[in-house]
């Protein structure tokens, strides 16, 4: 059974929770069990999907007991019935269109120190390269610090699949891939022409604050930086998944702090859509 591992950045933990939620081909879906994954879960409930969990080191292990082998020795018997065996020829040929994914989220905060995400990135790479059939990166070039994957990972033999816009080009960032693409992500700065903007995605809304508290808030989220009077537009991404109930109150929230003035803006889901059929039909060996 093909196996499709998802690497993923904690932001873009609405855009899995909508794609793997709607996904009701799969075989089995695993969630590597860390603290970065409690909230994917919940929203995944949230939608009837419930997950199997592990830790990392014990995926393969889980992985080797979902074939299933014991339930078909015991219904091998019944094979000389024709009732039988068009069942078992059909959940067979059905069988064919399913896969495992396996989804590991990483630390929010891993983007604040570029050297330490692409370390760490390039790490769960190698590991779940040996049990899988294609890793999709939920992640941007973030900064380029993961421009070069397809490059530094040339000899991996096992391929990377990127969140990639209509134009076929990876998003540059979270931001940019709630905007729907790079293009999408330039035609709402220029709308800001003039005024310094920054753009809240539920994910970002709900989290800033606390990223700050611990001392690992990025340059573009620094109180400091914010207070700067050029600052004067949030701009408000709505991707119409409503996951959380809270998103509004925490933008106003973030826009009163800073004194901004809060724009809603149209955002959308189709990256991590499209990107997620594409990769998922690639591993079953028929991509588009």
């Amino acid at each position: 059974m093909p196996v499709l591992s998802i690497i993923a950045c904690g932001m873009f933990e609405d855009e899995l929770a909508y794609v793997l939620s709607q996904d009701h081909e799969l075989k089995q879906l695993i969630l590597v069990d860390n603290r970065e994954s409690m909230g994917l879960i919940r929203k995944l409930k949230s939608e009837n999907c419930v997950p199997r969990t592990a830790p990392l080191d014990r995926v393969p292990m889980l992985l080797q007991s979902g074939h299933g082998s014991g339930f078909r020795l015991l219904t091998k018997p019944l094979m000389v019935l024709p009732f039988f065996r068009k069942l078992h020829e059909d959940m067979t040929l059905k069988a064919g269109q399913k896969v495992t994914v396996v989804v590991n989220v990483l630390k929010i905060a891993l983007h604040v120190d570029l050297d330490l995400l692409k370390s760490e990135v390039y790490r769960n790479i190698r590991e779940m390269a040996a049990f899988s059939d294609g890793i999709l990166l939920f992640y941007g070039t973030c900064g380029h610090a993961l421009g070069k994957l397809e490059e530094d990972f040339a000899d991996l033999g096992c391929p990377l699949y990127f969140l990639k816009d209509c134009s076929g080009e990876t998003v540059e960032d979270c931001i940019s891939a709630a905007f729907g693409g790079n293009d999408a992500y330039a035609e709402a700065m220029l709308t800001c022409r003039g005024t310094g903007a920054i753009y809240l995605t539920p994910m970002w809304a709900s989290n800033w604050s606390q990223l700050e508290k611990e001392g690992k808030s990025s340059v573009d989220f620094d109180s400091k930086y914010l207070k700067d009077p050029k600052y004067s537009v949030t701009g408000k991404i709505d991707t119409d998944l409503g996951y959380d109930p809270e998103f509004d109150k925490n933008v106003r929230e973030f826009a009163c702090r800073f004194n901004m003035e809060v724009r809603d803006m149209k955002g959308s889901v189709e990256v991590a859509k499209r990107s997620y059929e594409h990769a998922r039909k690639s591993v079953l060996g028929s991509p588009k």
